[in-house]
């Protein structure tokens, strides 16, 4: 049975809660609408803003060293920092390393970061208005039209290629496992995207369409379920959701590779928050 056969009222209700769940998860504690800042490393202990305490980096580690008066505490512990502490990370890992503020001392929380082998803080501000305003991503109307199948074509090996990402001081890689095929009401050409393997097996795929900068961010992503044995997978732009880069400057999300753009207007999924 074709996706755009099945009920449309199960397919509407069973949207209507990815929503729901999507929503909850980015209002969730700490999260990416709590950013208010990112800052690099030096390798001389400076000051950072909104945070207390100097910081600096050898490149391998990173250093904080404050006062039990700066207010600063571990987030594992809730142990006071005082005097000098580090923390080492591998490229891309990130960790919730202290916090202080407020009338509990957890207003602020301060994640570390390695990014493009560097090292950098984002604070987390549990009372940015990005985050205590937030009521839902705005979304286009349910399209059960783009709702579509498309075969997995694996390539033999997994395929590393280079990308930007938000930040234009971070390169990233995109890891494609194969290509999605597949076609488009109006269109008589199939399309082609290359897809990243999650876990379990689900595919996902960063892409650029027609209606970015207008309706929606510069790029946004979709996700599939595991293919079947017969390498096909239903591919749902409802499902289509922005990155963190889009509800915050701070972000250091993955671009498209650079043939995953569509010559098609998805006008399905979420749609530009315009939040900053």
């Amino acid at each position: 049975m074709s996706p755009t056969h099945r009920d449309p009222e199960a397919q509407l209700a069973r949207w209507q809660r990815f929503r729901n769940s999507r929503n909850t998860a980015l209002a969730s504690d700490y999260g990416w609408l709590t950013l208010t800042s990112f800052q690099w490393l030096e390798e001389r202990p400076a000051a950072v803003e909104l945070v207390p305490g100097l910081w600096s980096t050898d490149g391998t580690t990173a250093f904080l060293t404050a006062a039990a008066a700066d207010g600063l505490t571990l987030v594992e512990t809730g142990w006071a920092v005082d005097g000098t502490i580090t923390a080492t990370l591998s490229d891309e890992e990130s960790l919730f390393w202290v916090q202080y503020g407020g009338e509990d001392g957890r207003q602020v929380v301060v994640e570390l970061a390695m990014r493009a082998n560097k090292y950098a803080v984002r604070t987390r501000d549990s009372t940015s208005p990005v985050f205590t305003e937030f009521d839902g991503v705005p979304t286009f109307d349910y399209r059960p039209d783009l709702v579509v199948e498309a075969s997995f074509r694996p390539y033999p090996e997994p395929v590393d290629v280079p990308i930007g990402t938000a930040n234009p001081l971070v390169d990233g890689i995109h890891r494609s496992v194969g290509e999605l095929v597949f076609r488009l009401p109006g269109k008589d050409h199939e399309f082609h995207l290359q897809a990243e393997e999650e876990k379990l097996g689900a595919l996902t795929v960063t892409f650029h369409d027609e209606t970015n900068g207008e309706s929606t961010d510069e790029w946004r992503k979709v996700s599939t379920a595991r293919p079947r044995p017969d390498n096909t997978v239903i591919l749902d732009f409802n499902r289509a959701i922005n990155y963190p880069s889009a509800f915050t400057p701070y972000g250091t999300c993955p671009m498209p590779v650079k043939n995953n753009s569509l010559d098609y207007r998805i006008e399905a999924g979420e749609k530009e928050p315009a939040l900053f």
